[in-house]
């Protein structure tokens, strides 16, 4: 199911026309993919009207913006579930709105002026992180469909197997043979591209459920 990678387009937010042109040509130049909006509110309207998941890009929002500000868009985005890395550009007299801005989620910010160097070098590191958080989901989503798959009989084995359980303890518990176990354990390590339990149990955490408690 996993697609090859691309590289994530760049979204630009600013009110500021010759700024935001300016921007995306420099951007352009770069051979950096731009698409551009004139405020916060028409971007959101943009991705209500697109399709989801959405496009793995980043995000350069302009904090201080009318009547929508880059702050105001950033919590809709939030409530949206916008996965993608958020720069913000911020001038000298936003600067604490945009620290609170990363410590509410916001992956790095720029303050204006800045050299065009040092921006083009942020927007590849966050493209970076995009592409991993894609590749991330990809895992989660391929693992979870995986775990659907399983049939009744396999996903009771694999509920014993998190707790830690032998196959002899298993049997004795769903009142079958181990070796049937042994072939449930084999069908279910197949299917969820696993090597041992203990890898099994990395991937339910990471991209599954949570293994269950064990209370025995």
């Amino acid at each position: 199911m996993a697609t090859a990678p691309i590289t994530p387009a760049v979204y630009l937010v600013d009110d500021d026309v010759d700024f935001r042109e300016g921007l995306a040509w420099l951007l352009d130049s770069r051979g950096l993919t731009v698409r551009s909006w004139s405020a916060g509110d028409s971007f959101l309207e943009s991705l209500r009207q697109g399709t989801w998941p959405w496009e793995c890009s980043v995000l350069v929002l302009d904090i201080r913006m009318e009547p929508l500000s880059g702050l105001a868009t950033f919590e809709q985005l939030k409530t949206m579930g916008w996965p993608w890395p958020v720069l913000f550009l911020t001038g000298h007299g936003d600067m604490g709105m945009a620290v609170a801005a990363v410590k509410q989620g916001a992956w790095d910010f720029l303050e204006k002026p800045f050299q065009n160097n040092l921006l083009v070098d942020k927007i590849i590191a966050a493209q970076a992180v995009a592409l991993q958080q894609q590749t991330e989901s990809l895992e989660r989503l391929e693992f979870q469909l995986a775990l659907d798959g399983l049939s009744a009989r396999e996903t009771e084995v694999l509920e014993e197997l998190l707790k830690g359980h032998y196959n002899k303890n298993i049997a004795d518990h769903l009142g079958i043979t181990p070796r049937t176990i042994e072939f449930h354990r084999a069908n279910i390590f197949e299917k969820l591209k696993v090597q041992s339990a203990v890898e099994l149990a990395h991937r339910v955490g990471l991209y599954g459920r949570k293994p269950p408690q064990n209370n025995s």
